[in-house]
């Protein structure tokens, strides 16, 4: 993992990255990432934090894969929000905190 950012928004953030070439959407297609974690570098992350609900917490993934394809990913922070491909994710920025020490 190379950057975290914090931005005002989500929306924010997904402009960002589209600027830098994430455009692909890996929401609609979490399965992938589910199946093929290792598959998968994350490259930016950004946090949004809502100003009095923890239930408005995001965090905005900017992946590549390792055939190249540059894409987002949002997530809920929530604790009831954390999907199969959300853990996946917080895993492989887990695995590349680790690798980077």
């Amino acid at each position: 993992m190379k950057n975290i950012y914090h931005y005002a928004s989500v929306s924010k953030a997904l402009e960002e990255l589209k600027q830098k070439g994430f455009s692909y959407d890996f929401n609609i297609h979490e399965d992938h990432i589910v199946a093929n974690p290792t598959d998968y570098e994350i490259m930016h992350v950004y946090r949004y934090e809502g100003d009095s609900n923890p239930d408005d917490e995001a965090v905005v993934y900017g992946i590549q894969s390792k055939s190249g394809e540059k894409g987002v990913f949002v997530a809920g922070f929530a604790a009831n929000s954390i999907t199969e491909a959300t853990q996946a994710l917080i895993n492989i920025e887990l695995e590349g905190r680790k690798n980077k020490s």
